[in-house]
């Protein structure tokens, strides 16, 4: 007796599919040029991770996540990160009210939906602490009160690789709770003139948001993530993760020169990155099951900010980009 095959849960008539499909070609429509940055925000989006950006200046990093933030029913808030920023300006603070002698709490940009921190690395430690509740729990703590963030909170962080002078080094701590670290580049040629005819016609018309008449629903965001973490992952697929993850710290049965370069590998966080990272890489390529492929394509971008290399191997121009794709290479695939 045959067992009967289960029917996908990414099939093209899935609404939740589609309309997060929508949302992708209009983003992709705004953002051009930058497919894997906007597929990156998708899948944060559809597991409730947080992204870091690095890029220079004037690659779509802000236009990226405000189009999003059009293209959802969210709202959106911009810090620019500097020296001078307290926490209170990121959390908010007890406002005394002489009306009635009490003291009330007003809400900061923290309390929004999407987040975009612009150049974190320009402030202080305390402010990257708040940040680092905020993502890691979900919540903020002013005085010995504490108060919950929104179900939906995304944190796009951004940095200049450019300009070091004057910024703090994000510590291991807090980059580990970023789901992924994009590096953007420069766009190809002819996504150079789209841009240019692109923004001669948001001149013209007088616009530069996004189709906003069919926003997602927030319900429906949380929905596609129940479907995203429904997909079948074969054990087989699993193991390939933890190995990975496994030999980013430990590499020596796949060559001593990797041992040579790495300190410290991924953290267990690091293997949770690459199931959710790979589990809605594979929902969006409408799929019910995860491939190892999935995992390949997604690992980079998981891994790059939880790898700590030796400082010799940094002194010979080893990148972890390089040691993540020897990695790659070396580790047998299901």
């Amino acid at each position: 007796m045959t067992t009967p095959v289960a029917k996908p849960t990414n099939t093209p008539d899935n609404p939740l599919l589609a309309s997060v499909q929508r949302l992708r070609s209009a983003l992709e429509a705004e953002i051009i040029g930058q497919q894997a940055l906007v597929e990156r925000l998708l899948i944060a989006l559809l597991t409730g991770g947080h992204v870091l950006v690095e890029g220079a200046p004037g690659l779509a990093k802000t236009r990226a996540i405000k189009a999003l933030a059009t293209g959802l029913e969210a709202d959106f808030h911009r810090i620019q990160f500097t020296p001078d920023l307290l926490p209170a300006d990121l959390t908010g603070s007890d406002v005394y009210r002489p009306e009635d002698g009490s003291f009330r709490f007003q809400q900061g940009p923290i309390f929004h939906n999407l987040l975009l921190a612009d150049e974190i690395n320009r402030a202080p430690a305390k402010v990257q602490s708040a940040l680092l509740e905020a993502m890691g729990e979900g919540q903020v703590t002013v005085g010995a009160k504490i108060y919950s963030l929104p179900n939906l909170f995304l944190v796009m962080a951004t940095q200049n690789p450019i300009e070091q002078e004057g910024t703090y080094p994000l510590p291991e701590a807090q980059l580990d709770r970023f789901l992924f670290h994009v590096r953007v580049v420069y766009p190809p040629r002819e996504a150079s003139r789209e841009i240019l005819r692109l923004v001669r016609d948001e001149t013209l018309r007088e616009s530069q948001t996004a189709d906003t008449s069919d926003p997602l629903a927030q319900a429906n965001v949380f929905a596609a993530r129940r479907e995203v973490m429904r997909l079948h992952l074969a054990d087989a697929v699993e193991e390939y993760i933890v190995e990975l993850v496994e030999a980013s710290r430990a590499p020596g049965a796949y060559g001593q020169d990797l041992v040579d370069w790495v300190r410290w590998g991924a953290s267990p966080r690091g293997a949770i990155a690459l199931e959710r990272g790979a589990r809605a890489h594979a929902w969006l390529a409408s799929r019910d099951f995860v491939t190892p492929e999935d995992v390949q394509a997604i690992a980079p971008d998981a891994m790059r900010h939880r790898i700590l290399l030796d400082y010799e191997a940094e002194a010979e121009g080893i990148s972890s980009q390089r040691f993540i794709e020897e990695l790659l290479k070396r580790v047998p695939a299901p």
